[in-house]
């Protein structure tokens, strides 16, 4: 059990994480990401579907304002945590995320071939 929430540990942080340069406020933030976000925007096995959207740099074509608002105050899909998180909590999450480049799209399935 360990080895999978390693494997989808090392997958959610993304290839190069650990070489990559953080500061204090993006180490934090990557704990907070890791500890409340990764259940839902993460894949915990290869095999098992991710039920939010993945967080990365991309997240951040709205602004910075809109996804701290979406931490804090949630949506309909997902629960707000203006009470888990202090306003510098949001703001180190914030800025983990953007230090992560948007994972590539899975390749396309083989085609099978004719019989």
């Amino acid at each position: 059990m360990k080895r999978f929430w390693l494997a989808g540990a090392l997958a959610f942080l993304g290839p190069g994480a650990q070489a990559e340069t953080l500061t204090d406020q993006q180490i934090a933030g990557r704990t907070l990401v890791f500890q409340s976000c990764g259940v839902c925007h993460a894949k915990p096995t290869l095999t098992s579907p991710v039920f939010g959207p993945t967080l990365s740099k991309a997240t951040f074509a709205m602004g910075d304002d809109q996804p701290k608002k979406q931490i804090a105050e949630g949506s309909p899909n997902m629960p707000g945590f203006k009470y888990q998180f202090s306003a510098a909590q949001i703001d180190a999450i914030v800025a983990y995320l953007k230090t992560r480049e948007p994972e590539a799209a899975a390749p396309a399935p083989a085609a099978k071939p004719a019989n």
